[in-house]
């Protein structure tokens, strides 16, 4: 089914990939008018901080705060807790913490939400295995035998089972999650990169029509966006792939 304008903008999560929150506001400039997501990762947060998540939703942005918490579950729930007054729309944990991290991370947007009613739930998921992560990588590396697909599906799984809301995981394993998870768990989905252009670090790479036709529900793109001559074009072109999809 193809998407409308709107539509496909909304999937569109923008990675704001740079060390000043100035450098930032010259691409958002570029990008004005057009109604898609920013992404906020560690280097532009550590700079920014909070007062930079809240000048994008000043302007109306939906905010995808890209922290990836992983540490013991008392202080992720307070990660969690704090994140959520912010006022970010998603936010996100590492599976590899376990369940009872990743149910303390919810267990901190409830009390938040519980302590003001003005505060909006945001979408909470978990980090699988990055998109730089090879096979290799994952049995000699890190240690955890078989593909990198029955990583995913199995902290994807143990991500539903805490009770959030989806995963961050490669376009090539958006099928697969839906299929044992359900269509309603949300998958975001770095290592898009439109045809013809360089996977640079990325090992799992789909373009933004193939993402967007494996059924996920957002795509993330940085470099082909922020280090584009005319940004605007190329976020332009990135909608108008998925929306043919």
């Amino acid at each position: 089914m193809a998407h409308s304008y709107e539509q496909a903008a909304g999937k569109l999560m923008v990675a704001l990939d740079f060390p000043t929150a100035e450098q930032a506001r010259g691409l958002i400039e570029s990008l004005e008018g057009i109604p898609c997501y920013m992404k906020v990762g560690m280097q532009l947060f550590y700079t920014g901080g909070p007062d930079f998540v809240r000048e994008l939703k000043s302007k109306g942005y939906s905010v995808f705060l890209d922290l990836k918490m992983h540490d013991i579950p008392n202080t992720v729930k307070g990660g969690a807790n704090s994140i959520t007054r912010l006022g970010v729309d998603m936010f996100n944990v590492h599976a590899a913490g376990g369940l009872k991290m990743m149910s303390a991370a919810l267990d901190g947007v409830v009390s938040a939400l519980e302590s003001d009613s003005a505060l909006k739930r945001p979408l909470l998921i978990a980090v699988t295995q990055l998109t730089s992560t090879n096979r290799d990588t994952l049995n000699r590396e890190i240690g955890i035998p078989g593909t990198v697909e029955d990583a995913v599906l199995s902290y994807a799984a143990l991500t539903k089972e805490a009770g959030l809301d989806g995963v961050v995981a490669s376009p090539l394993e958006v099928h697969a999650i839906k299929g044992q998870c359900g269509a309603g768990f949300i998958t975001v989905t770095p290592g898009i990169r439109p045809a013809g252009v360089d996977a640079g670090d990325q090992s799992r790479t789909l373009t933004p029509r193939e993402a967007i036709a494996q059924g996920t529900d957002y795509i993330v793109v940085g470099r082909p966006i922020t280090a584009a001559v005319k940004p605007r074009e190329a976020a332009e072109q990135i909608i108008g792939e998925m929306m043919q999809a």
